[in-house]
């Protein structure tokens, strides 16, 4: 297999903000796999609060092309496992050559992956679309621009949350709404909004404190009367087990737990633990989201909407319909 991989700069339509950082432009790797005449695609989203950018992972592409050259796109256990050995720090870039893997197999076999892998496409959740950080005015366009989506995620993690919250609801009334703090509250902080957005008919909290204390999860949720999700605290499937009663569901994303192969892993796992599942993304085009989007039949929850944040998204598969419903592709692979 001979792999290439190029830059991909994804424009945002309006600046995203986090608790944690803002961004107009998505500085994302996309990874071309070729064995004989088919070809598979691949996308990194390196992420930066990891210390990983398009330069170090395209850097870590380089690396990697010459494990591949003697192996099949069949060989996934020796090919990923040998780059996680040898790449522990570039999970995004390991996403990448794992998802083209999984398209190259999918187009030889000439099967969709969520067939391959006997999965029902009318069991796909709605995805949420994301409001990130901004003054109270801009929300209030962004709630507006996004009309038609039914499921929002709010961003938070600034000192008028609730304001913006209470106006996000008077404005969407009937609306699933969800909240994402981005490890940007306290304990505390934590518990008290939460009483709050209780009130609010807040659906769930997605990781409202900073990574490495499960113990402080598990007090928020045994405080708070909320669903507690994790998404920081979850990167990877060996991650699963400790948050067993600390939370209640889990956050997965491909570039953070290393690919598809990676992601089933997580969703087993956490449904041994009785934990519920999201899919979740970064700033993405429809090669990532549309992997993801092959688990989705094994989900609770989506939060997809990656390219449906930008303008210049060069592929087309995963579509929504008029309720935010995931439809997956029928083409072979990841149907990009």
């Amino acid at each position: 297999m001979r792999l290439l991989a190029s830059p991909l700069n994804l424009r945002l339509r309006h600046t995203f903000t986090t608790a944690r950082s803002a961004s107009d432009i998505a500085h994302n790797v996309l990874v071309r796999l070729r064995a004989g005449e088919l070809e598979g695609c691949g996308e990194a989203a390196p992420v930066h609060y990891y210390g990983q950018t398009q330069e170090s992972c395209l850097r870590a592409l380089r690396r990697m092309a010459p494990c591949l050259r003697a192996h099949t796109p069949f060989d996934l256990e020796a090919v990923l496992r040998e780059l996680g050995h040898r790449f522990p720090k570039e999970p995004s870039a390991i996403a990448a050559v794992d998802i083209a893997l999984h398209d190259l197999i999918g187009k030889r076999l000439g099967l969709p992956l969520w067939k391959y892998w006997g999965l029902d496409p009318s069991r796909t959740p709605r995805t949420s679309f994301t409001i990130g950080i901004a003054s109270l005015e801009r929300v209030v366009a962004k709630v507006r621009e996004a009309e038609k989506y039914p499921v929002l995620k709010i961003k938070v993690g600034v000192a008028n949350d609730l304001e913006i919250l209470r106006e996000v609801r008077r404005l969407a009334p009937r609306k699933t709404l969800r909240v994402d703090a981005n490890c940007g509250w306290t304990v505390k902080e934590t518990i008290a909004k939460a009483r709050a957005m209780e009130k609010l008919g807040i659906e769930f909290i997605e990781q409202p404190i900073p990574p490495g204390n499960n113990a402080a999860l598990k007090r928020i949720k045994n405080f708070i009367g909320l669903p507690l999700m994790a998404d920081e605290s979850s990167l990877a499937p060996e991650d699963v087990p400790a948050l067993r009663g600390c939370v209640d569901g889990i956050n997965i994303k491909l570039v953070k737990c290393g690919g598809l192969r990676a992601g089933m892993q997580m969703i087993h796992t956490a449904r041994a633990c009785g934990l519920k599942i999201m899919l979740g993304c970064m700033i993405e085009s429809s090669v990532l989201i549309s992997a993801a989007a092959q688990l989705s039949p094994l989900a609770d929850y989506a939060d997809l909407d990656g390219n449906l944040l930008i303008t210049n998204d060069p592929f087309r598969g995963v579509r929504v319909d008029n309720q935010a419903k995931l439809i997956l592709p029928q083409a072979a692979g990841i149907g990009v």
